[in-house]
């Protein structure tokens, strides 16, 4: 554990000291690494040379520590992992910034204690003028705990300690203000509110998401990462992407290049042709280490005993530890000044009365004989006496004497301010501040690691799915699949298909829509139930693949179907959902009220007598609503005869239906131009246009909307369309036509329409979709 003072572990302080005590200064030269190692292993730390080693090292690595205390010549790894040259290869000195650590240590600043064999002193604690605890970090496991503590910047660490000292009682706030969070030596973004800063420089502990820092070049569409996350290892990094392309688990990358050099960390991947980067991006920050997290755990040791402190608790044993320091510091100036004012006073008392100085010296047989007359006549001390009797002839000329009577004059002065200083914990305090200002000028530097305000949570599953639309199929048993849009090929009118969906144990589809993979689906069953998943959850299986059972997506109880499905992008509080029953009752109901289902599932509207929902669309609530039956009817109201309700409500009668008649589709009309496509279930359909359905009362019978015959057979479905539209049929063997609707007839509303699909005999179209204006992919 290190000590919270000068933040320095038994070990890397033996070193530090050890190297100043052979002379290993920042202005001197290099030495042998071994020999230091060899020198504080047989002084202070009987302990393995290659743990002495390794700690060495560390402190010369650039990569690790923020501000490096040792300077290193050779080979001291990399950030690579590659390991350092042996001892005997490298060397060593201190750096400049380490001189602050250890300057004053000979001032009787610091208690020493006796090395492990008794044949020598060591330092305690060393009387560091850095908060070097915070600025350089540490790690470190003791029996039952643990400390992690992250570097800082020089700048904003010392600004913030020189605000604390101005005002003691400063709050988080104002440091967080100074002192956004750690800075990493090797850069980075560090992800998080102010608040998770807060918590762990207020209670000590927290957890701070960190990143590297990459951007897609706009040339070559290429990934650059140009800085890595604290203690990351970049070849092992380089090394986990290759694996994860290798095991296909990230997809789209064709090349991994490492073009790092002097100027700094350069990785590039090349992604393949048409593949999304920012996708291949965010795949790279969920699965390797290119984003970690950083434990904070804000533990060292004061007065003897661990402690878990906070970011103030810190500071203020650092402050405290420096008003200690310059105290005992300028203590030891004051007695030196007083012992060398005493012997001033004897040189002058002698100077003043030169002559019978000199003459008791002269008569004096011994130089104790002298020592004891100079004493006894001239009224001094011991050592007064002593020095006068050392004292040089040429001190004796008046030049001579003018110096000692100036430096007396000046000695006097000096111990004056000295007292002034020791007597007011404002002037030390002073002192303090100019130091540490002093301190930025010399080894001050801009931040390295970024903070970016954004939680990010952790990457969304959408941030690793390429977006892009999908053709979702669910079946009548009930199987879902997604396939990419772009498998359906455009048909003209009449053809006989392709196969969209293989038929098996009498299965057929019956839903088709398309939504993009990061689209909400929200499912309605026949029991009137709400789901939603998101289209990337769903299973992608092939074209003619049949899916899998809803009942492995949805939690659906026994007999329950899935009857209709809306995609969205977002629950917005200013839309509505419009559902439609089989027997005609009609519900209009907040979107927003649908956003927050449980897993198994939550009451989209309450059914009465069997009822079935058959269609839910939304709405803005000032839309028109047209319901269309089995047997031809249609009828079209304004969506505010349809007053909204909550979700649990049961909803009003849309249509009033003969006994074998039901509804089969219910469309809201955002759009008078657009036309409504009628579609039968032997293959024939038509355009009418909206305004062929007269406006009428909510509630009524309605009007024909198509003329119903053995040929043209019932009506399946009905939906609004635009020129330029594409339109899906599927049949129930599972073909699939696709055509454009301005290759569909314009017709008068009671009329059979034209064939759209050519179906074997006993083969039926069962379901029909609107692809919204995609492009042809022929």
């Amino acid at each position: 554990m290190p000590d919270v003072r000068d933040g320095l572990k038994p070990v890397h302080r033996r070193l530090l000291y050890g190297m100043k005590d052979l002379g290993l200064e920042s202005n001197k030269s290099y030495k042998k690494s071994a020999r230091v190692v060899g020198d504080v292993m047989g002084k202070f730390h009987p302990h393995g040379d290659s743990a002495l080693y390794e700690a060495l090292v560390r402190m010369a690595q650039d990569f690790s520590l923020r501000y490096p205390l040792v300077d290193g010549q050779g080979n001291f790894g990399s950030i690579d992992g590659d390991p350092a040259a042996a001892m005997r290869y490298t060397e060593v000195k201190l750096a400049k910034l380490t001189s602050e650590i250890l300057e004053d240590i000979e001032k009787n600043t610091v208690d020493f204690i006796e090395n492990y064999d008794g044949s020598s002193k060591e330092p305690k604690v060393l009387p560091s003028k850095i908060p070097n605890l915070l600025l350089n970090g540490a790690s470190g496991i003791a029996v039952g705990m643990s400390t992690n503590i992250p570097p800082h910047n020089f700048k904003e660490l010392a600004n913030a300690i020189i605000a604390q000292i101005k005002n003691p009682k400063i709050t988080i706030e104002k440091l967080i203000e100074i002192i956004p969070g750690p800075d990493f030596p090797t850069g980075g973004i560090i992800h998080g509110s102010k608040e998770i800063i807060k918590q762990v420089y207020s209670t000590g502990r927290g957890i701070i998401k960190l990143r590297g820092k990459a951007f897609i070049e706009t040339e070559t569409n290429a990934i650059v990462i140009t800085e890595i996350p604290y203690q990351v290892n970049k070849s092992k990094l380089i090394e986990k992407i290759a694996d994860l392309v290798k095991d296909e688990k990230i997809k789209g990358i064709s090349d991994i290049r490492d073009e790092s050099n002097r100027d700094g960390m350069r990785i590039v991947i090349d992604p393949k042709r048409n593949e999304d980067p920012n996708v291949i991006l965010n795949n790279l920050f969920s699965l390797t280490p290119l984003s970690t997290t950083f434990g904070i755990i804000l533990l060292a040791i004061d007065k003897n005993k661990p402690q878990l402190l906070g970011l103030k608790e810190i500071n203020q044993c650092f402050i405290d530890h420096r008003f200690e320091i310059i105290t005992k510091r300028f203590l030891f100036e004051l007695s030196k000044a007083k012992d060398r004012l005493h012997l001033l006073d004897g040189f002058k008392v002698a100077l003043d009365k030169l002559d019978q100085t000199i003459k008791i010296i002269r008569s004096s047989k011994e130089p104790s004989d002298a020592r004891e007359s100079l004493i006894k006549k001239l009224k001094i001390s011991v050592i007064q006496a002593n020095a006068i009797l050392d004292l040089r002839l040429q001190r004796l000329t008046g030049m001579e004497q003018e110096k000692i009577f100036e430096e007396r004059k000046n000695l006097i002065k000096r111990i004056k301010e000295i007292e002034k200083i020791l007597s007011s914990d404002e002037e030390i305090n002073k002192i303090m501040i100019d130091e540490l200002k002093e301190l930025v000028d010399l080894y001050g530097d801009t931040r390295r690691t970024n903070i970016d305000d954004r939680d990010l949570g952790g990457i969304s599953v959408e941030d690793l799915i390429t977006e892009e639309d999908m053709t979702v199929t669910l079946t009548h048993e009930g199987f879902i699949k997604r396939t990419s849009e772009k498998l359906y090929k455009s048909q003209k009118r009449g053809g006989v298909g392709r196969t969209g969906a293989t038929s098996k144990n009498n299965d057929f589809a019956e839903h088709v829509f398309v939504a993009s993979t990061h689209d909400y689906v929200m499912f309605f069953t026949s029991s009137g139930k709400c789901f939603w998943r998101k289209v990337h959850e769903l299973p992608e299986s092939s074209l003619t693949a049949r899916g899998r059972a809803l009942t492995n997506i949805l939690e659906l109880s026994e007999n329950e179907k899935v009857r209709s499905y809306i995609s969205l992008k977002n629950f917005e509080q200013d839309k509505f959902l419009i559902m439609t029953t089989k027997s005609g009752i009609i519900k209009k109901t907040v979107l927003e009220e649908y956003s927050r289902p449980r897993s198994n599932g939550i009451i989209a509207i309450n059914l009465k007598n069997n009822d079935e929902l058959i269609s839910v669309r939304t709405s803005s609530g000032d839309d028109q609503i047209l319901i269309s039956t089995h047997n031809g009817q249609a009828i079209r109201f304004n969506e505010d005869n349809v007053r909204s309700v909550g979700r649990n409500s049961m909803g009003v009668k849309g249509i009033s239906l003969k006994a074998d008649d039901y509804v089969v589709s219910s469309e809201v009309i955002k759009d008078l131009s657009s036309q409504i496509l009628t579609i039968t279930e032997n293959g024939f359909g038509k355009r009418t246009e909206v305004e062929k359905y007269r406006l009428i009362g909510r509630g009524g019978k309605g009007v024909t909307t198509l003329k119903i015959t053995e040929k043209t057979g019932s009506i399946i479905n009905a939906f609004q369309v635009k020129d330029g539209d594409d339109i899906i049929l599927l049949s129930s063997v599972g073909k699939a036509t696709r055509l454009k609707s301005s290759d569909i007839s314009i017709i008068g509303r009671a009329t059979q329409g034209v064939r759209l699909m050519k179906l074997e005999e006993d083969i039926k179209v069962v379901a029909a979709a609107k692809v919204d204006e995609k492009e042809d992919d022929d």
